[in-house]
Protein backbone atom coordinates (compact mmCIF):
# COMPACT_ATOMS: atom_id res chain seq x y z
CA UNK A 1 0.00 0.00 0.00
CA UNK A 2 1.23 3.69 -0.89
CA UNK A 3 0.18 5.68 1.84
CA UNK A 4 1.87 8.41 0.84
CA UNK A 5 -0.13 8.25 -2.24
CA UNK A 6 -3.56 8.33 -0.39
CA UNK A 7 -2.15 10.60 1.97
CA UNK A 8 -1.93 13.23 -1.04
CA UNK A 9 -5.24 12.16 -2.41
CA UNK A 10 -6.71 13.23 1.44
CA UNK A 11 -4.58 16.07 1.42
CA UNK A 12 -7.39 18.73 1.00
CA UNK A 13 -9.52 16.74 3.64
CA UNK A 14 -6.63 16.93 5.99
CA UNK A 15 -6.25 20.53 5.62
CA UNK A 16 -9.76 21.63 6.63
CA UNK A 17 -9.81 19.20 9.56
CA UNK A 18 -6.49 21.17 10.54
CA UNK A 19 -7.96 24.62 9.63
CA UNK A 20 -11.57 23.44 11.87
CA UNK A 21 -9.39 22.71 14.75
CA UNK A 22 -7.46 25.62 14.55
CA UNK A 23 -10.09 28.00 13.92
CA UNK A 24 -12.16 26.28 16.69
CA UNK A 25 -8.90 26.55 18.86
CA UNK A 26 -9.29 25.24 22.45
CA UNK A 27 -6.78 25.22 25.79
CA UNK A 28 -5.70 22.99 28.68
CA UNK A 29 -7.72 20.02 29.54
CA UNK A 30 -11.19 20.39 28.49
CA UNK A 31 -11.54 21.00 24.57
CA UNK A 32 -15.10 19.87 24.45
CA UNK A 33 -15.33 21.06 20.20
CA UNK A 34 -12.04 19.63 19.83
CA UNK A 35 -13.06 16.40 21.00
CA UNK A 36 -16.73 16.28 19.91
CA UNK A 37 -15.01 16.87 16.08
CA UNK A 38 -12.57 14.26 16.71
CA UNK A 39 -15.00 11.61 17.86
CA UNK A 40 -17.28 12.61 15.25
CA UNK A 41 -14.41 12.21 12.43
CA UNK A 42 -13.82 8.92 13.49
CA UNK A 43 -16.98 7.86 13.53
CA UNK A 44 -17.34 9.12 9.86
CA UNK A 45 -14.40 6.83 9.26
CA UNK A 46 -15.87 3.69 10.55
CA UNK A 47 -13.81 3.46 14.09
CA UNK A 48 -15.31 3.55 17.53
CA UNK A 49 -13.77 6.25 19.46
CA UNK A 50 -14.05 5.86 23.30
CA UNK A 51 -13.64 9.18 25.72
CA UNK A 52 -10.33 8.29 27.72
CA UNK A 53 -9.96 10.93 30.56
CA UNK A 54 -9.96 13.99 29.17
CA UNK A 55 -9.06 12.61 25.87
CA UNK A 56 -9.98 9.98 23.11
CA UNK A 57 -9.03 6.62 21.91
CA UNK A 58 -9.73 4.47 19.77
CA UNK A 59 -8.27 1.11 18.10
CA UNK A 60 -7.38 -0.58 15.36
CA UNK A 61 -6.50 -4.81 14.46
CA UNK A 62 -6.73 -8.19 15.68
CA UNK A 63 -4.81 -8.71 18.65
CA UNK A 64 -0.91 -8.78 18.71
CA UNK A 65 1.36 -6.34 19.64
CA UNK A 66 -0.20 -2.90 20.41
CA UNK A 67 1.48 0.27 19.07
CA UNK A 68 0.06 3.88 20.51
CA UNK A 69 -0.23 6.52 18.18
CA UNK A 70 -0.34 9.51 20.01
CA UNK A 71 -1.82 13.24 19.15
CA UNK A 72 -2.16 16.29 21.11
CA UNK A 73 -4.82 18.85 20.36
CA UNK A 74 -4.74 21.58 22.48
CA UNK A 75 -3.81 25.39 21.70
CA UNK A 76 -2.08 28.10 23.93
CA UNK A 77 -3.77 30.86 25.73
CA UNK A 78 -2.76 33.78 23.65
CA UNK A 79 -4.27 35.86 20.57
CA UNK A 80 -3.25 35.07 17.35
CA UNK A 81 -1.83 37.36 14.24
CA UNK A 82 -1.07 34.98 11.74
CA UNK A 83 -3.31 36.55 9.02
CA UNK A 84 -4.73 33.21 8.38
CA UNK A 85 -8.03 33.32 6.82
CA UNK A 86 -8.99 30.56 9.32
CA UNK A 87 -7.48 32.09 12.49
CA UNK A 88 -9.29 31.13 15.93
CA UNK A 89 -11.50 34.99 16.31
CA UNK A 90 -11.81 34.11 20.09
CA UNK A 91 -8.68 36.06 21.24
CA UNK A 92 -8.25 33.70 23.45
CA UNK A 93 -6.43 30.99 22.11
CA UNK A 94 -3.91 30.26 19.48
CA UNK A 95 -2.60 26.65 17.65
CA UNK A 96 0.78 28.53 17.93
CA UNK A 97 2.44 24.81 18.31
CA UNK A 98 0.79 23.26 15.77
CA UNK A 99 -1.12 20.54 18.03
CA UNK A 100 -4.23 21.09 15.41
CA UNK A 101 -1.98 19.49 12.28
CA UNK A 102 -0.81 16.40 14.81
CA UNK A 103 -4.79 16.17 15.59
CA UNK A 104 -5.77 16.47 11.88
CA UNK A 105 -2.94 13.59 10.07
CA UNK A 106 -3.69 10.93 12.48
CA UNK A 107 -7.21 11.08 11.94
CA UNK A 108 -6.48 10.69 8.44
CA UNK A 109 -3.70 7.81 9.39
CA UNK A 110 -6.84 6.69 11.01
CA UNK A 111 -9.05 6.43 8.02
CA UNK A 112 -6.18 5.27 6.28
CA UNK A 113 -5.68 2.32 8.15
CA UNK A 114 -9.22 1.61 8.64
CA UNK A 115 -9.39 1.25 4.75
CA UNK A 116 -6.34 -1.08 5.30
CA UNK A 117 -7.67 -2.96 8.75
CA UNK A 118 -6.67 -6.26 7.06
CA UNK A 119 -3.02 -5.58 6.53
CA UNK A 120 -2.63 -4.75 10.17
CA UNK A 121 -0.68 -8.11 12.15
CA UNK A 122 -1.55 -6.44 15.66
CA UNK A 123 -3.36 -3.52 16.59
CA UNK A 124 -3.03 0.46 16.56
CA UNK A 125 -4.32 2.39 19.60
CA UNK A 126 -4.80 6.20 18.73
CA UNK A 127 -4.46 8.61 21.74
CA UNK A 128 -5.63 12.04 20.94
CA UNK A 129 -5.02 13.91 24.27
CA UNK A 130 -5.51 17.18 25.57
CA UNK A 131 -3.23 19.60 27.67
CA UNK A 132 0.26 18.87 26.46
CA UNK A 133 0.98 22.54 26.99
CA UNK A 134 0.15 22.67 30.85
CA UNK A 135 1.94 18.90 30.77
CA UNK A 136 -1.33 17.12 32.32
CA UNK A 137 -2.80 15.83 29.28
CA UNK A 138 -0.37 12.19 28.90
CA UNK A 139 -0.84 11.53 32.90
CA UNK A 140 -4.33 12.09 32.46
CA UNK A 141 -4.92 9.49 29.87
CA UNK A 142 -2.65 7.69 31.13
CA UNK A 143 -4.28 7.35 34.87
CA UNK A 144 -7.21 6.85 32.60
CA UNK A 145 -5.92 3.51 31.33
CA UNK A 146 -4.47 4.76 27.44
CA UNK A 147 -1.67 2.08 28.13
CA UNK A 148 -3.96 -0.52 29.24
CA UNK A 149 -6.64 -2.71 28.34
CA UNK A 150 -4.68 -3.95 25.69
CA UNK A 151 -1.41 -3.08 26.78
CA UNK A 152 0.67 -0.54 25.00
CA UNK A 153 4.21 -2.40 23.95
CA UNK A 154 5.39 0.86 21.83
CA UNK A 155 4.55 4.84 21.13
CA UNK A 156 4.99 6.52 18.59
CA UNK A 157 4.54 10.66 17.61
CA UNK A 158 4.76 13.41 15.57
CA UNK A 159 5.37 17.39 16.29
CA UNK A 160 5.31 19.80 13.30
CA UNK A 161 8.07 22.50 13.47
CA UNK A 162 7.51 25.81 11.47
CA UNK A 163 10.72 28.14 10.39
CA UNK A 164 12.77 28.92 7.73
CA UNK A 165 13.33 25.34 6.32
CA UNK A 166 11.79 23.09 3.58
CA UNK A 167 8.78 20.53 4.20
CA UNK A 168 10.29 17.14 4.37
CA UNK A 169 12.87 17.37 6.69
CA UNK A 170 12.45 14.92 9.88
CA UNK A 171 14.08 15.25 13.05
CA UNK A 172 14.82 12.49 15.29
CA UNK A 173 17.83 11.51 18.48
CA UNK A 174 18.30 7.53 18.70
CA UNK A 175 21.29 8.20 20.81
CA UNK A 176 20.56 11.08 24.31
CA UNK A 177 18.20 13.32 25.63
CA UNK A 178 15.75 15.02 22.62
CA UNK A 179 14.26 16.83 24.75
CA UNK A 180 14.48 18.63 28.80
CA UNK A 181 12.53 17.83 31.49
CA UNK A 182 10.34 20.39 33.07
CA UNK A 183 9.95 21.09 36.52
CA UNK A 184 6.91 24.24 37.12
CA UNK A 185 6.88 25.44 40.38
CA UNK A 186 5.12 27.89 42.55
CA UNK A 187 7.13 29.42 45.68
CA UNK A 188 4.07 31.62 47.74
CA UNK A 189 6.01 33.66 50.06
CA UNK A 190 4.47 34.74 53.65
CA UNK A 191 5.61 37.54 55.59
CA UNK A 192 3.81 40.70 57.52
CA UNK A 193 2.17 43.60 55.83
CA UNK A 194 2.49 46.90 56.95
CA UNK A 195 2.98 50.34 56.15
CA UNK A 196 5.48 51.36 53.71
CA UNK A 197 6.91 53.91 56.35
CA UNK A 198 7.21 51.35 58.68
CA UNK A 199 8.93 48.48 57.25
CA UNK A 200 10.65 47.67 60.47
CA UNK A 201 7.20 46.42 61.86
CA UNK A 202 6.71 43.90 58.86
CA UNK A 203 8.58 41.16 57.45
CA UNK A 204 9.00 42.08 53.72
CA UNK A 205 7.89 38.91 51.28
CA UNK A 206 8.82 41.32 48.18
CA UNK A 207 12.55 41.47 49.46
CA UNK A 208 12.23 37.58 50.41
CA UNK A 209 11.43 36.74 46.93
CA UNK A 210 14.23 38.76 44.94
CA UNK A 211 16.70 37.18 47.53
CA UNK A 212 15.39 33.49 46.47
CA UNK A 213 15.17 35.05 43.11
CA UNK A 214 19.03 35.50 43.15
CA UNK A 215 20.00 32.63 44.85
CA UNK A 216 18.14 30.38 42.97
CA UNK A 217 20.36 31.46 39.97
CA UNK A 218 23.34 29.93 41.77
CA UNK A 219 22.10 26.63 41.66
CA UNK A 220 23.33 26.67 38.00
CA UNK A 221 26.32 29.10 38.16
CA UNK A 222 27.63 26.79 41.39
CA UNK A 223 26.30 23.52 41.88
CA UNK A 224 24.94 21.83 39.02
CA UNK A 225 27.52 19.86 36.30
CA UNK A 226 28.54 22.07 33.86
CA UNK A 227 28.37 18.44 31.68
CA UNK A 228 24.41 19.05 31.97
CA UNK A 229 22.53 21.37 30.53
CA UNK A 230 20.34 22.87 33.08
CA UNK A 231 17.66 26.08 33.21
CA UNK A 232 15.84 27.70 36.06
CA UNK A 233 13.88 30.57 35.04
CA UNK A 234 11.34 32.62 37.02
CA UNK A 235 8.84 34.17 34.95
CA UNK A 236 6.27 35.42 37.31
CA UNK A 237 7.25 37.73 40.06
CA UNK A 238 3.73 38.87 41.68
CA UNK A 239 3.60 41.19 45.01
CA UNK A 240 1.45 44.23 46.37
CA UNK A 241 -1.28 46.06 45.88
CA UNK A 242 0.13 50.02 46.18
CA UNK A 243 3.62 51.10 46.60
CA UNK A 244 3.37 52.53 50.01
CA UNK A 245 1.91 49.13 51.33
CA UNK A 246 4.03 45.96 52.56
CA UNK A 247 2.23 43.09 51.46
CA UNK A 248 1.83 39.88 53.33
CA UNK A 249 2.43 37.50 50.67
CA UNK A 250 4.56 37.31 47.13
CA UNK A 251 4.74 34.28 44.85
CA UNK A 252 7.11 33.48 42.33
CA UNK A 253 6.40 30.84 39.47
CA UNK A 254 9.25 29.40 37.45
CA UNK A 255 10.36 26.18 35.85
CA UNK A 256 12.97 23.72 35.82
CA UNK A 257 14.65 22.57 33.07
CA UNK A 258 17.54 19.72 31.99
CA UNK A 259 18.42 17.00 29.69
CA UNK A 260 20.02 14.88 32.53
CA UNK A 261 17.89 12.55 35.17
CA UNK A 262 19.84 12.85 38.43
CA UNK A 263 20.65 17.20 37.33
CA UNK A 264 16.57 17.07 37.43
CA UNK A 265 16.95 15.58 41.21
CA UNK A 266 19.30 17.82 41.84
CA UNK A 267 18.00 20.81 40.99
CA UNK A 268 14.30 20.07 42.16
CA UNK A 269 15.22 19.73 45.83
CA UNK A 270 17.40 22.42 46.16
CA UNK A 271 15.30 24.44 44.88
CA UNK A 272 12.82 23.52 47.62
CA UNK A 273 15.68 24.31 50.29
CA UNK A 274 16.89 27.16 49.21
CA UNK A 275 13.46 29.12 49.30
CA UNK A 276 12.44 27.27 52.12
CA UNK A 277 15.84 28.53 53.91
CA UNK A 278 15.63 32.13 52.47
CA UNK A 279 12.81 32.87 53.67
CA UNK A 280 13.27 31.90 56.94
CA UNK A 281 16.56 34.23 57.10
CA UNK A 282 14.43 36.98 56.65
CA UNK A 283 11.53 36.14 59.11
CA UNK A 284 9.24 34.52 57.22
CA UNK A 285 7.90 31.05 55.07
CA UNK A 286 7.85 29.50 51.83
CA UNK A 287 5.46 27.08 50.36
CA UNK A 288 6.17 25.20 47.41
CA UNK A 289 3.65 23.61 45.14
CA UNK A 290 4.86 21.43 42.24
CA UNK A 291 2.80 22.70 38.82
CA UNK A 292 3.99 19.72 36.40
CA UNK A 293 6.38 17.07 36.41
CA UNK A 294 7.60 15.78 33.04
CA UNK A 295 11.26 13.69 32.99
CA UNK A 296 13.53 14.13 30.01
CA UNK A 297 12.00 12.58 26.61
CA UNK A 298 14.52 10.34 25.68
CA UNK A 299 13.62 7.78 23.03
CA UNK A 300 14.12 4.44 22.30
CA UNK A 301 17.36 4.13 20.57
CA UNK A 302 16.26 0.53 18.35
CA UNK A 303 12.81 1.29 17.99
CA UNK A 304 14.02 4.58 16.08
CA UNK A 305 16.20 3.06 13.96
CA UNK A 306 13.59 1.03 13.17
CA UNK A 307 10.98 3.94 12.72
CA UNK A 308 13.56 5.92 10.48
CA UNK A 309 14.22 2.91 7.98
CA UNK A 310 10.36 2.48 8.06
CA UNK A 311 9.94 5.75 6.73
CA UNK A 312 13.47 5.69 4.20
CA UNK A 313 11.68 3.23 2.26
CA UNK A 314 8.64 5.57 1.67
CA UNK A 315 8.76 7.11 -1.93
CA UNK A 316 7.99 10.93 -0.17
CA UNK A 317 9.70 13.77 -2.32
CA UNK A 318 12.23 15.23 0.08
CA UNK A 319 11.59 13.56 3.11
CA UNK A 320 15.06 13.92 4.79
CA UNK A 321 17.06 12.54 7.77
CA UNK A 322 18.51 15.05 10.25
CA UNK A 323 19.62 12.87 13.45
CA UNK A 324 20.77 14.10 16.60
CA UNK A 325 18.79 16.80 17.34
CA UNK A 326 18.39 18.17 20.72
CA UNK A 327 15.54 20.95 22.14
CA UNK A 328 15.83 22.34 25.63
CA UNK A 329 11.85 22.99 25.29
CA UNK A 330 9.63 20.30 26.89
CA UNK A 331 7.23 17.71 25.72
CA UNK A 332 4.78 15.67 27.76
CA UNK A 333 4.97 12.66 25.43
CA UNK A 334 8.22 11.96 27.71
CA UNK A 335 5.90 10.48 30.47
CA UNK A 336 4.77 7.59 27.74
CA UNK A 337 8.41 7.54 26.85
CA UNK A 338 8.91 6.83 30.16
CA UNK A 339 6.64 4.02 30.57
CA UNK A 340 7.52 1.83 26.41
CA UNK A 341 9.54 2.52 24.20
CA UNK A 342 9.01 5.32 22.25
CA UNK A 343 9.93 7.35 18.96
CA UNK A 344 9.09 10.92 18.68
CA UNK A 345 10.21 13.09 15.83
CA UNK A 346 9.74 16.49 14.66
CA UNK A 347 8.49 17.00 11.17
CA UNK A 348 9.41 20.47 9.42
CA UNK A 349 6.88 22.47 8.46
CA UNK A 350 8.34 25.91 7.48
CA UNK A 351 8.58 28.20 4.57
CA UNK A 352 11.69 29.54 3.33
CA UNK A 353 10.19 32.80 2.47
CA UNK A 354 8.97 35.43 4.90
CA UNK A 355 6.37 33.67 6.27
CA UNK A 356 8.59 31.12 8.57
CA UNK A 357 10.28 34.50 10.09
CA UNK A 358 8.46 33.51 13.25
CA UNK A 359 8.93 30.77 15.60
CA UNK A 360 6.20 28.21 17.71
CA UNK A 361 4.55 29.75 20.49
CA UNK A 362 4.60 33.24 18.58
CA UNK A 363 1.45 35.21 17.85
CA UNK A 364 2.16 35.17 14.00
CA UNK A 365 4.04 31.38 13.57
CA UNK A 366 2.66 30.00 9.95
CA UNK A 367 2.71 26.73 9.42
CA UNK A 368 3.26 24.89 6.01
CA UNK A 369 0.30 22.67 5.02
CA UNK A 370 2.27 20.68 2.38
CA UNK A 371 3.51 18.67 5.76
CA UNK A 372 0.18 16.78 6.41
CA UNK A 373 0.12 14.01 3.68
CA UNK A 374 3.92 13.13 4.63
CA UNK A 375 2.68 13.32 8.56
CA UNK A 376 -0.11 11.15 7.45
CA UNK A 377 1.75 8.78 5.68
CA UNK A 378 4.52 8.09 8.18
CA UNK A 379 2.46 7.35 10.91
CA UNK A 380 0.33 5.02 8.46
CA UNK A 381 2.45 2.96 6.95
CA UNK A 382 5.58 2.89 10.30
CA UNK A 383 2.53 1.18 11.95
CA UNK A 384 1.58 -1.27 9.12
CA UNK A 385 5.46 -2.11 9.46
CA UNK A 386 6.09 -1.84 12.73
CA UNK A 387 3.28 -4.39 13.72
CA UNK A 388 4.72 -6.51 10.60
CA UNK A 389 8.06 -6.56 12.14
CA UNK A 390 7.01 -7.60 15.58
CA UNK A 391 4.28 -9.80 15.28
CA UNK A 392 3.65 -12.92 17.35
Amino acid sequence: MDFYKRAVELKEETIENRRYIHKNAETGLKLPKTKAFVMDRLKKYGLEPEECGDGVTAMLGKGGKVLLLRADMDALPMPEQSGESFACPTGAADHACGHDFHAAMLLTAAKMLKENEDMLEGTVKFMFQPAEETFEGSKNMIEHGILDNPKVDAALAYHVSPGKMPVGLYMYNDKDTMMYSVDGFKITITGKGSHGAYPHVGVDPINIGVHIHLALQELIARESDPAHACVLTIGQFQAGTAANIIPDTAVLQGTIRTNHKEARELLVRRMKEVAEKTAEVYKGTAQIEMISEVPPLICDPKMTDEIVGYMNEMNIPGLTPYPDVSASASEDFAVIAEKVPSTFMYLSAGYQDERGTYPAHHPKVQFNEDVCPIGSACLANCAVRWLAAHKE
